[in-house]
């Protein structure tokens, strides 16, 4: 019962860990407190302690281009999710019936809900996965392509030289795929 009640423990303190580093990144790209307090269903004044006890302005450890395997692997679930919304996005839009689905769709979702892990084999299905997507949708995904393409390039290649190893700059490895996957859909946004 005890080793129940501490991995509850862990995985709250580890969320907390998370909401922080997200409202530092958000914080950092121009989002307001008065909104992250709203999203996070927090107290402005706990954010506005959250953004200057943290020292928000120095986002250099978050930069997106990041070594490690966890953070690639959360830039690269990103990628996939962005992909998947703006095929499915496109195919709404066209009122097509056939071509509207990404092929990485179904794993990021079993991703996203805990079904699978990262694990080397299902990193290695995505990344097949997001290079056919790119592949064969690439009029669904329209002026996005590019930014894509180039993301998956970059991704691709730093998790073809196996990544660092570590130390990362904060929290776990499931914290930094979450953060990543976070930043990679932002910036794709933006784009």
């Amino acid at each position: 019962m005890f080793a129940g009640l501490n991995e509850v423990i862990r995985a709250g303190e580890e969320m907390r860990r998370l909401r922080a580093e997200m409202i530092r990144v958000l914080a950092g790209a121009g989002w307001t407190q008065d909104r992250l307090a709203r999203l996070a269903g927090m107290s402005q004044p706990a954010v506005s302690k959250q953004v200057t006890g943290s020292h928000a302005a120095d986002t250099g450890g978050l930069a997106l281009d990041q070594e490690d395997a966890p953070w690639l692997e959360g830039r690269l679930w990103g990628l996939a999710e962005a992909i998947a919304e703006e095929i499915a996005e496109s195919a709404a839009c066209a009122k097509s019936t056939t071509g509207g689905t990404a092929g990485s769709a179904r794993l990021t979702q079993a991703l996203a809900r805990g079904r699978k892990r990262f694990t080397e084999r299902n990193v290695d299905a995505l990344r097949r996965l997001v290079e056919e997507d790119l592949r064969t949708h690439r009029a669904a995904l329209g002026p996005r392509h590019h930014e894509a393409r180039e993301a998956y390039d970059r991704i691709a290649r730093a998790l073809d030289t196996g990544g660092a190893a570590g130390p990362y700059t904060e929290g776990t490895a499931p914290a930094r795929r979450a953060l990543a996957r976070q930043v990679q859909r932002m910036r794709l946004r933006q784009a």
